[in-house]
């Protein structure tokens, strides 16, 4: 079960963090202003459906983190893999050019959250 005074002050916090209003906090992840209004004072606990909304508006809130305070804020994420930057894209091609003759045209990275970077050389 939730604890509303809890939540409403990891809520408050990533208000704070990303330097937003409750009504400028509703309007961003899609709610009635008045939503946000009765979550901080106490009145309604949170639905499935704004937990579910702040998180995907909010990459770096942890889903369990919101709910009962484990983890931390803002979420930290491990990268195996470094994200290619023009001058690594440069480097390997040096390497794999002279290896095999063959010249890289394009690296997409795909990420977890439906986004990705394209990198054309």
């Amino acid at each position: 079960m939730v604890n509303t005074i809890e939540f409403t002050d990891r809520l408050k916090k990533v208000m704070t963090h990303h330097h937003l209003t409750a009504s400028l906090f509703a309007d961003k992840i899609a709610v009635q202003r008045s939503s946000i209004s009765h979550i901080l004072s106490g009145r309604n606990k949170p639905s499935l459906d704004f937990i579910l909304k702040v998180t995907t508006t909010f990459k770096d809130v942890d889903i369990h983190w919101l709910l009962n305070g484990k983890g931390s804020f803002p979420k930290v994420t491990a990268s195996k893999h470094p994200t290619p930057t023009p001058a690594l894209l440069h480097t390997e091609q040096s390497e794999n050019s002279k290896a095999s003759g063959k010249k890289i045209q394009r690296i997409v990275v795909f990420y977890s959250d439906g986004t990705f970077e394209e990198y054309i050389k």
